[in-house]
């Protein structure tokens, strides 16, 4: 995608599967392929060094034959500026040059439109709590530096690449602490930054912690990326029942006044350093994903909130030419209703995952579970973190972890309902190391590898598989590919999924209440209620929708208020129960 000038995001957690990837693509490109060992020194971080490295090179490649491509129907260059929105002042430039007869302005017009082809960027990902520390040859603990995530993002940090990381699921002090050492998040001689820092957040307050610590360690973050904590893909970070129009707010009350707070203990931070800085404040983006689905709502985003631009990554899952997915997952991915998009308790992180029911990888663990060999061989162990019955942590979706609980569990003698349930909660772990990696080498089949999808639940209301050309054109409102059912507001749809949220976790906690569990469940009540309050004031400057559509999201608020009331938080057993006004209410 980077060719045509749109930007994305590479995992770099696997580097097993970064490096048969790596391997594919410099044969398939002619490139010279040297494999780099698990037993050579620091490996883990060479190998995506390599890879990242090779993708730039494949890009630049790409930039240049494009950009020496013909104007005429089909070829690359006509491709990346018809797919441009046709509000851009470059879109405007290319209709003329089509309009225009004369060779000679054609020809300075098309030297003009060359000039503008830039690629988009190639950011990676690291999930600061994927962070195993690791072990020598001789079985003894490695140093700090070695561990997972702090590997990947010296992987990151020494390739060439001009572009940022995402950090994501919050603080790790063994991170941040290696990236303060690293003068690869420095600014160089002319004030710019190679490598940059984007936050992926669900909340303002989240934000302004993780960035002030960076901050105070010389870091700048160049982007808040700012992601719906339970209408998105992957795993699901709910808030405290703080929803998404409300948190884009404060952002947009307090940008100016978080910047120059941040960009005085950076400045103060590379006076440390001996860094020479501007006088002037720093500044950072603002962006937003999750739920978006129709280019209203990405359109009021940007108007009512000031951002800099909008995420949009599960509906992609459904353009072949653009994502790894095999054919029977895309295709089930294509015809799900609502009801198959979930969020469950299969990730072995013990967060919330979002899922795909009846993919390959769910039949999978139905399969084991009734053959008597419940979980996955755990052979990469990217995610391990359980001690309960062995020294070295082991992965709850194993093999060896799920036969040992379930064996506690039968020698508890509890009874017969309650036994199938928990026993239910452990088989339901799924083994996302290889199930989340498993379509790539599969090359569109799927039958010898289990695949496991995590979307957003929007996904629920695209209605077909689409070329490039169509899911963009869906997103600067050239054409329609949704379903024709009714889809809500991706506001609502965000309050639906708080709302159930919410009866989940009283269900969860309804035999043991405590009273920090009620002033929890009452408190995330009250922000919900909040929060559609907001929304209320909000539909009438829904000006671009139709009477009909704001009337009808009026009427949802109001039925999930109804709902919300109907919600009876129980009394928790021998605590007493607050008077009423206390705790500020």
């Amino acid at each position: 995608m980077a060719r045509y000038g749109i930007s994305s995001v590479i995992s770099i957690v696997d580097d097993v599967l970064i490096e048969r990837v790596r391997k594919h693509h410099a044969q398939l490109n002619g490139e010279p392929f040297a494999p780099i060992s698990v037993r050579e020194h620091d490996y883990r971080a060479k190998r995506i060094t390599a890879y990242l490295n090779l993708v730039g090179l494949l890009v630049d490649r790409q930039i240049a034959r494009l950009k020496s491509s013909l104007f005429e129907k089909g070829s690359e260059i006509a491709r990346y500026f018809e797919m441009l929105p046709d509000s851009s002042p470059v879109k405007e430039l290319y209709t003329r040059m089509l309009q225009t007869a004369d060779a000679v302005k054609r020809s300075s017009m098309e030297d003009e439109l060359r000039s503008h082809v830039i690629a988009g960027d190639i950011d990676v990902n690291v999930m600061t709590k994927v962070d195993k520390s690791n072990t020598g040859k001789d079985k003894k603990p490695l140093p700090a530096e070695f561990s997972d995530a702090v590997a990947a993002m010296r992987g990151f940090v020494d390739s060439e690449l001009n572009s940022s990381v995402v950090l994501s699921a919050g603080l790790n002090m063994r991170l941040f602490g290696y990236m303060e050492k690293s003068a690869g998040f420095l600014p160089g001689p002319d004030g710019r930054l190679k490598k940059k820092v984007i936050l992926k957040v669900s909340d303002f307050r989240s934000a302004s912690i993780q960035a002030k610590m960076l901050a105070k360690k010389g870091i700048w973050c160049s982007e808040f990326r700012v992601e719906s904590g339970l209408n998105c893909g992957g795993h699901a970070f709910a808030t405290d029942g703080y929803l998404l129009g409300p948190i884009l707010e404060e952002f947009k009350e307090k940008r100016e006044s978080l910047r120059d707070e941040l960009s005085a203990l950076y400045s103060a931070a590379l006076k440390d350093k001996g860094i020479e800085v501007n006088a002037g404040p720093m500044e950072f983006l603002v962006t937003v994903q999750g739920g978006i689905g129709t280019a209203a709502e990405d359109a009021f985003l940007r108007e009512r909130y000031g951002v800099d631009g909008t995420g949009w990554g599960s509906p992609f899952l459904l353009v072949p030419e653009v994502t790894n997915v095999d054919d029977e997952t895309r295709h089930l991915l294509a015809s799900s209703g609502r009801e198959s998009f979930y969020i469950s308790d299969a990730s072995p992180l013990g967060i919330s995952l979002n899922n795909l029911r009846n993919s390959s990888s769910e039949r999978q663990i139905r399969e084991r579970a009734e053959a008597g060999k419940p979980g996955s061989p755990c052979t990469k162990k990217y995610l391990v973190s359980n001690t309960e019955f062995t020294k070295e942590p082991i992965c709850t979706a194993s093999n060896e972890y799920q036969t040992l609980k379930i064996a506690e569990l039968k020698s508890l003698g509890l009874p017969p309902a309650e036994l199938e349930e928990r026993i239910g909660r452990v088989l339901e772990k799924e083994c996302l190391c290889e199930g989340l990696s498993a379509t790539a080498p599969s090359r569109g089949k799927s039958k010898e590898r289990a695949v496991a999808a995590c979307p957003g639940p929007n996904l629920a209301y695209f209605s077909r598989i689409a070329s490039l050309e169509d899911m963009v054109g869906h997103i600067y409102g050239r054409l329609d590919i949704l379903g024709a059912g009714h889809r809500p507001n991706m506001f609502i749809q965000e309050l639906g999924l708080y709302v159930e949220y919410l009866k989940k976790e009283v269900r969860k906690r309804m035999d043991s209440m405590t009273a920090k569990d009620r002033k929890y469940l009452d408190d995330f009540a009250a922000n919900l209620k909040e929060g559609i309050a907001y929304y209320r004031s909000l539909i009438p400057q829904l000006v671009n929708e139709t009477e009909r559509y704001r009337d009808e999201m009026l009427g949802e608020l109001m039925e999930f208020m109804e709902e919300l009331s109907r919600i009876i938080v129980p009394v928790e057993a021998d605590v007493p129960v607050p008077a009423a006004g206390a705790n500020g209410r």
